[in-house]
């Protein structure tokens, strides 16, 4: 994920739209990054983070309810099937947990949809449990308070929306399509949308 892109979602994530996510520094990015720059100051911010840390990614393990060394070589942090959390690395640090999209993402992973399948559906044997949902909500909601990450589909996403919202292309990935309480897949940012409202919540009460 080029600067340009990169700096085009940040911008869309404050309310600044920079037109299509597509890594083209254009006038309309150039006129957002302006725009997005004058608000984060007159908040006494950054544009972003000195950290340089401005996404959520969210994934699944494809694995059970508890991680396993690949999990834990891949992801910043890992939710049990309890709802626990393990941060096995600093926030910081390198992680390979989205394709082509690392960079400024933090990989944030339920431990779960071992054996899963999506057409025809099958959960599999470590189905995702309500636990590690509000838990995702809650470390989500702890990440973008310390972060500055605003709740936005360019800022706080899944895998599985990588690819129409910031353009990146990945390998059919469709974690996270499925929640509980669902009986199939559905559109991706749907999904996020419904955990973005847990994430809001969760954030607002901060």
């Amino acid at each position: 994920m080029n600067a340009v892109r990169a700096r085009q979602a940040r911008c869309a994530a404050l309310g600044f739209w920079p037109g299509p996510i597509d890594g083209i520094d254009g006038p309309r990015t150039r006129a957002a990054y302006s725009a997005a720059i004058e608000a984060q100051r007159a908040k006494g911010l950054p544009f972003q983070h000195p950290t340089g840390i401005t996404r959520v990614h969210w994934h699944w393990t494809a694995g059970g309810h508890k991680p396993n060394a690949v999990d834990l070589r891949s992801y910043h942090a890992l939710i049990g099937g309890d709802g626990s959390v393990r941060w096995p690395v600093d926030p910081t640090s390198s992680r390979s947990h989205t394709l082509n999209a690392n960079g400024g993402a933090i990989g944030l992973a339920i431990c779960a949809m071992a054996g899963a399948h999506e057409r025809p559906f099958v959960w599999g044997k470590a189905p995702i449990t309500p636990a590690q949902v509000s838990a995702l909500a809650r470390e989500t909601a702890r990440l973008c308070r310390t972060y500055d990450i605003p709740v936005s589909r360019w800022s706080t996403l899944s895998h599985a929306e990588v690819q129409p919202t910031l353009g990146v292309v990945q390998r059919s990935k469709w974690d996270i399509t499925v929640l509980p309480g669902m009986s199939a897949p559905a559109d991706p940012i749907t999904v996020g949308d419904r955990l973005r409202d847990l994430a809001a919540r969760e954030l607002s009460i901060l």
